[in-house]
């Protein structure tokens, strides 16, 4: 996996956080469908006048709620606790209403099924588990007379659950399918920002942590530096020993390289032989020590493969914000002439980036 460690879950974050804004847009077109569906019982059942003057009250203060809750920006970034709540608050609001439109016989009983979709799509297990919990003590609640043998009766318990059945096996399907989503589209996710060989990032993912982490360094004006890292021998390796020579020459100057760095640096895979790498927080002289500490553990690591020791070494160019350019893609580009020039000048050397 890639070398990165501190800056990485602020990337997730951003990335859950679109996650959930998604989803909290498909919370709202629930609550808004909910109070539709109660609104047009409420105008073609035409409940008793006593009654609708409670659904009415209901409708008022859960519309206030979502209004407010959702639309005011009661929380600056959406999260699971914010759409946990507007849940329990979606429970609360149809307990209400079932309790005057005939409790249990209610034929919008089956809105609760609306919270247990959305809590298993978004909420996890062990908060449907809760909800679902919450829904049962509702059913209790709005159960018409108190049971001959009591809450803890067998046969109460056994109706209880049977009435509840359908909801439960929703919940567990739904669960189980948005688990095997998430872990699909994590897994796609990381295919894309990763490099098959190395593991490492690609220049996607590289891309992505960089572009954020010199955008701060930029407005703090805070020290960058960039390297760009040229296997010397690959295409020697490959026509002696073959591809397969080559694939673990790569993977061992990756192994090099990642010892040498930071949780905090940033290593990628540039394509072909090349690599890259950004140290954040490291001025020019820094990042020179690192390179230097690269060649060595390069140069110092053979490649044995069937039987034969394989000598190799690195090229390596460095520039450096704000030294050597104002943009991410000045201080790639001046550390790629660097490299250049440590090849051109005889290889297994850093270059530092001059004008």
């Amino acid at each position: 996996m890639g070398r990165f460690v501190d800056s990485k879950p602020a990337e997730q974050l951003t990335i859950e956080q679109e996650e959930l804004r998604g989803i909290s847009r498909t919370v709202a077109e629930i609550e808004w469908l909910l109070l539709i569906l109660v609104l047009l019982y409420q105008v073609f059942e035409g409940p008793p006048v006593d009654d609708q003057a409670a659904i009415s009250a209901g409708l008022f203060f859960y519309t206030a709620f979502v209004l407010t809750f959702r639309y005011t920006n009661f929380y600056k970034s959406e999260s699971r606790w914010k759409i946990a709540i507007e849940s329990f608050a979606m429970v609360l609001f149809i307990t209400w209403v079932l309790w005057f439109t005939g409790k249990l016989e209610s034929p919008l009983v089956n809105a609760y099924l609306l919270v247990i979709i959305t809590s298993a799509l978004t909420l996890g297990k062990l908060t449907t588990m809760l909800e679902m919990t919450m829904i049962a003590a509702c059913f209790v609640l709005l159960g018409e007379n108190s049971p001959k043998g009591g809450l803890l009766s067998l046969s109460y318990i056994g109706g209880l659950v049977a009435q509840l059945a359908p909801m439960l096996l929703v919940a567990y399907i739904t669960t189980m399918f948005s688990a095997d989503i998430r872990f699909g589209l994590n897994r796609a996710r990381l295919l894309s920002e990763t490099d098959d060989l190395t593991g490492l990032y690609n220049m996607r993912g590289f891309s992505i942590v960089v572009g954020r982490l010199f955008d701060q360094a930029a407005r703090y004006n805070r020290p960058v530096s960039l390297m760009m890292i040229d296997s010397d021998n690959l295409k020697a390796v490959n026509d002696s020993h073959g591809h397969e020579a080559g694939n673990r020459l790569l993977r061992l100057v990756a192994t090099c390289i990642e010892t040498e760095l930071r949780h905090t640096d940033v290593l990628a895979r540039y394509g072909g032989d090349e690599f890259v790498v950004l140290l954040p927080e490291a001025p020019a002289s820094r990042a020179l020590e690192v390179a230097q500490r690269i060649l060595t553990a390069v140069a110092t690591t053979p490649l044995e493969f069937e039987g034969k020791r394989i000598d190799t070494s690195v090229s390596i160019g460095l520039a450096s914000y704000p030294d050597d350019g104002r943009s991410i893609d000045a201080i790639q580009g001046r550390a790629d002439r660097a490299m250049y020039a440590a090849k051109v000048q005889g290889r297994n050397r850093v270059v530092r980036f001059s004008t």
